[in-house]
């Protein structure tokens, strides 16, 4: 599968959000064991990042050489450029496997079954994302109907499964209940604007008009938000949490 994320993988790795504390300390705390942990396309390492500072060491994977190229560099996170349903890891060896904004592309029967191979007996695999940023009324409206824009024009199946907040994915898992987290930032227009042109189907407009739709956006958004003022951006994240058992098929 080709990446859609490497021609922005600079945009990725400095706009793109992070998850907030909570959502980590919740997934830990139903891990019994944190010596390993793998963290599946891990893009610019924004999870396994984190991730290093609860577990021994942490795997990280990907497909996109240049995404992981951003990933910061900690003594233990490994980095390995390998498809999420073919990773060569030894059998049995995960404590825990995370899977942030990704597992949409993925082929759901062929990752589950690497999954159940590379986990340990009672591990638990957290699977989680983020929703369409919010910030006011106003604004909300302008960015929703881009958001629709863009994804209408170039739309891939996978998509919904990110707009139902994953709860239309196969997870076939001993299921733990989630609460509601959401991850709060002040941001610049500047801030915005890079997060809004690391999204793949702005990279395609651009390649295929030679044109920036991002551009005339900006121009409509700078009458309700002045180029230096900062503002609160939400987004709602959501997660999956199983725990992986030896029986499962």
């Amino acid at each position: 599968m080709k990446s859609r994320f490497s021609q922005q993988s600079d945009l990725y790795a400095r706009y793109r959000p992070d998850y907030p504390p909570e959502l980590y300390d919740f997934i830990t705390d139903h891990v019994d064991k944190r010596s390993v942990a793998w963290d599946c396309a891990t893009g610019t390492g924004i999870v396994a990042a984190t991730l290093a500072n609860y577990v021994d060491k942490v795997l990280a994977t990907d497909i996109s050489r240049e995404q992981m190229q951003h990933a910061p560099d900690k003594a233990n996170i490994t980095y390995t450029c390998v498809p999420a349903e073919d990773t060569g890891f030894p059998d049995h060896i995960f404590d825990l496997i995370t899977v942030g904004q990704a597992i949409h592309w993925f082929d759901f029967k062929r990752f589950y079954e690497e999954v159940r191979r590379v986990a340990r007996d009672g591990a638990v695999i957290a699977v989680f994302g983020y929703g369409m940023i919010q910030v006011d009324n106003r604004l909300n409206q302008k960015l929703h109907a881009f958001y629709d824009e863009m994804f209408g024009r170039y739309f891939n199946e996978n998509r919904r499964y990110l707009d139902e907040k994953y709860q239309t994915i196969p997870f076939p898992f001993d299921e733990i209940s989630t609460p509601r987290f959401r991850r709060r930032l002040e941001w610049s227009l500047e801030e915005l604007e890079g997060f809004l042109n690391s999204w793949s189907p702005v990279q395609q407009y651009k390649n295929d008009t030679g044109s920036n739709p991002v551009n005339p956006l900006l121009t409509e958004i700078m009458t309700l938000w002045d180029p230096g003022e900062t503002k609160t951006v939400t987004f709602p994240i959501f997660l999956r949490l199983g725990r992986i058992s030896a029986n499962q098929a």
